[in-house]
């Protein structure tokens, strides 16, 4: 008779430690009464002298306002994520995230002065659109891609005209961007 045993695998790592430590940081900022969350975890227009503005423009990927926040971010990398890592490799899965972030964290700081940016929907958005393009094929552009940029990014363009709420499309466009930019290099092997 034959034992069943069951094994965990941490199958994506770069996806699951983004998820574990964006969880870390969640709960740092409860326990700091939001003082990580805004002062580590948050980009916002601050002086180049505060050391802390550097890795804000890459920090504040892993932040987010609350529970609901960070699960609707977490569920769409967490899903989308694992079959990018396998088909790119896990460091350049993390040197996407890394890119995406340093972008629209400058972006952020540069055009947008009176507010702060947190949260990882830019990274959702680089991650959708760059498997969109996993399934391009002998230089032919996929439909997919073309239905995820005109829905997704035309929705975030229609939306940041139109709607007037404490949702950053712009960092949605620029993760699109970045995705589609980095899908494309990585394709081609640069």
């Amino acid at each position: 008779m034959k034992r069943w045993v069951l094994k965990l695998q941490y199958n994506a790592p770069v996806v699951l430690t983004f998820a574990l430590v964006a969880f870390g940081a969640l709960l740092l900022g409860r326990f700091t009464g939001g003082w990580t969350t805004t002062h580590l975890f948050s980009v916002y227009r601050s002086s180049l002298r505060d050391v802390l503005t550097y890795p804000r423009f890459f920090l504040h990927v892993l932040g987010h306002a609350d529970y609901t926040h960070y699960i609707n971010n977490m569920m769409m990398v967490l899903v989308v994520g694992p079959p990018l890592e396998e088909r790119y490799g896990s460091r350049s899965l993390f040197c996407a995230i890394l890119l995406t972030a340093l972008v629209s964290g400058l972006v952020q700081w540069l055009f947008f002065p009176g507010t702060a940016l947190l949260g990882a929907s830019g990274i959702v958005f680089m991650m959708i659109v760059m498997s969109s393009l996993a399934g391009m094929k002998n230089g032919c552009i996929p439909i997919t891609l073309i239905l995820v940029l005109v829905l997704y990014i035309g929705g975030e363009i229609v939306d940041g005209v139109v709607l007037k709420d404490n949702i950053s499309q712009i960092t949605h466009i620029i993760g699109g961007i970045c995705g589609a930019v980095l899908g494309i290099a990585l394709r081609s092997g640069k």
